[in-house]
């Protein structure tokens, strides 16, 4: 199962983005969901986890107040919406299911098992 990734571009800071992680063929509507993110020559960090009933979340410290994930069962569809982007927000983001996630607490790479290929997100003036 190859997840798609999508939504990604560039943007001036303080613009907004929002970032779709769909897959064929898979229903996500039950699964756990991680957004990661890495910047060049970074380890890749958890940026927002969403449980599989949809009742908890995980926002990194960094992007708290600032991004939302949630999801549409109705298209198959988990989104981040990122607000008030800035320069250190730029990375390749990825999206995951996840084994296991707990509210509050950054998804784990290593819980990964379902990735998507990555969208570029650019901040920059």
């Amino acid at each position: 199962v190859q997840l798609q990734a999508s939504g990604g571009g560039l943007v001036q800071p303080g613009g907004s983005l929002r970032l779709s992680c769909g897959a064929s063929g898979f229903n996500l509507n039950y699964q756990a969901i991680g957004w990661f993110r890495q910047a060049p020559g970074k380890e890749r960090e958890a940026v927002s986890g969403l449980s599989s009933s949809n009742t908890f979340t995980y926002y990194a410290d960094s992007v708290k107040g600032r991004f939302t994930v949630d999801r549409d069962t109705s298209k198959n569809l988990v989104y981040l919406q990122m607000n008030d982007l800035k320069p250190e927000d730029t990375a390749v983001y990825f999206c995951a299911t996840l084994h296991f996630f707990k509210a509050n607490h950054p998804p784990a790479i290593k819980d990964g098992y379902y990735w998507g290929q990555g969208t570029q997100v650019t901040v920059s003036s």
